[in-house]
C-alpha cells in the first residue's frame, strides 16, 4: 500500500545557544518523509528574537512544513509577529483553520512512488485545555471560568468547521493541546484539565480524520486513540526522544 509519509515534532522550545543544531538533525527528512508538522512551542518564552531564529532554522527544507504556535510561543503576546515571521520563512501556520499539501511527483524531492499527486489535509491550532471526560470544568459559575470553556469549544466548532470544507486523500489535525488523556499517562493528574481537553477530540470525531497530533506534554505517552477510534500521537521532543517522528497514513486506490 502507498503511504504518506508524515515527520513530526513539537517542544522543540529553540533559543539563541542551540541555532544551527536542530537544522543539522534535519538532515535528509525529504528521504524519509513527504510533510514536516510542528506542533507548537517552538520558541522557550514567545520573543520575536526567538521566533526569527525558528524561521531560520526550517526556512528552505525540502519538503513543505506546517507549524501551529504554543503556550510559550504565546508568552510575550507577540503570537501574531512569529506566525508572520515563519509564514515568510515558507511555514504554513494554522490558527484553528486548514490547508491543503499536495505531495507526489510534480512536489517535493519528486516522490514518484505516489502515482500522482496526493492531497493532504492539515487541519488545526493551538487547542486549549478544559480537562476531559467526568473530570472537566464546564461553562458555569464564574465568569472567569465560563470564558476559559468557552474558548475552548469555540476552537473545537472551528476545526469543525474545518474538517468539513477540507478537500483532500488524507487530512491531519495537528494541536499543541492534547485532545485525549491517554496520552497524557506519566504527567501529574491535577494538570491534566491544563494539558488538553475532550472537546476537541469530540470536534474531530464528529466528522473524521486519519491522524491527530499534538505536543505540550513532555512526560506522557506517545499513543493514544479518540472514542471514535482515530489514532491520536503525542509527538513532543522529550516524548520522542528524536528529532521527529514518522507516522504513515495510507492513501485510497
Amino acid at each position: 500500500m502507498i503511504e504518506l509519509r508524515i515527520a513530526a515534532v513539537g517542544d522543540i522550545h529553540l533559543g539563541e545557544d542551540v541555532r544551527g543544531r536542530y537544522r543539522q538533525r534535519l538532515a535528509g527528512i525529504e528521504e524519509r518523509a513527504d510533510v514536516l508538522l510542528l506542533a507548537g512551542d517552538l520558541t522557550r518564552h514567545g520573543t520575536l528574537e526567538e521566533g526569527r531564529l525558528v524561521a531560520e532554522e526550517f526556512r528552505g527544507l525540502p519538503i513543505p512544513v506546517v507549524a501551529v504556535l504554543g503556550n510559550h510561543d504565546y508568552h510575550s503576546d507577540l503570537q501574531n509577529e512569529i506566525a508572520d515571521e515563519l509564514r515568510e520563512s515558507g511555514m504554513r501556520v494554522l490558527d484553528d483553520d486548514g490547508t491543503v499539501l499536495d505531495c507526489g511527483p510534480a512536489g517535493p524531492g519528486g516522490q514518484a512512488r505516489l502515482n500522482g499527486q496526493a492531497r493532504l489535509g492539515v487541519v488545526g491550532g493551538k487547542g486549549f485545555g478544559g480537562g476531559f471526560a467526568g473530570k472537566s470544568a464546564s461553562e458555569f459559575g464564574e465568569r472567569e471560568i465560563k470564558n476559559f470553556v468557552a474558548h475552548t469549544r469555540r476552537i473545537a466548532e472551528s476545526w469543525q468547521r474545518a474538517l468539513k470544507e477540507i478537500e483532500a486523500d488524507r487530512c491531519v489535525v495537528l494541536s499543541h493541546y492534547s485532545p485525549i488523556k491517554e496520552t497524557l499517562e506519566g504527567e501529574p493528574p491535577e494538570i491534566y484539565p491544563f494539558l488538553g481537553s475532550y472537546l476537541l477530540a469530540e470536534a474531530v470525531d464528529a466528522v473524521g480524520a486519519d491522524l491527530i497530533l499534538h505536543g505540550h506534554a513532555h512526560k506522557g505517552t506517545e499513543k493514544g486513540m479518540t472514542p471514535g477510534g482515530i489514532r491520536v500521537r503525542n509527538v513532543a521532543l522529550p516524548v520522542l526522544g528524536r528529532a521527529y517522528g514518522i507516522y504513515c497514513v495510507g492513501l485510497p486506490g
